[in-house]
């Protein structure tokens, strides 16, 4: 549940960095995204509720047409490209923090340098 929580925090959250990151790569996902859930989401849905294509569903209000298929098509392709988002951002964060918490390695110089340093100290 501590994912979940994650990706929520993520998406609700107003920073202009991650803003800017995901119109960036949504962009780039855009069509990726789309054409898996127009090509092969979408029917896998229609079959699962009887063979309907959901995409093309509309119902008439009046003199409108509403197209709630094509609406529930377009939260499934934000729900994967905000997705996919996360994963990113998260493996960022991570490497960033995993570079962080690296010592630094020393050359041999630097390790005399240091133990000469420690014997001015003490004398």
């Amino acid at each position: 549940m501590k994912f979940i929580d994650e990706f929520k925090a993520f998406a609700m959250r107003g920073n202009v960095i991650d803003l800017a990151v995901a119109v960036v790569i949504g962009a780039a996902f855009s069509k990726i995204v789309s054409s898996m859930v127009d090509g092969i989401i979408m029917p896998l849905i229609g079959i699962l509720l009887g063979g309907i294509n959901i995409s093309n569903k509309t119902f008439t209000l009046g003199h409108a047409v509403i197209k709630w298929g094509l609406f529930l098509q377009s939260i499934v392709d934000f729900t994967i490209i905000a997705f996919s988002i996360f994963l990113a951002i998260k493996l960022l964060y991570s490497l960033k923090i995993k570079e962080a918490e690296k010592k630094p390695v020393l050359t041999e110089q630097e390790k005399l340098l240091i133990e000469i340093r420690d014997i001015l100290k003490k004398s």
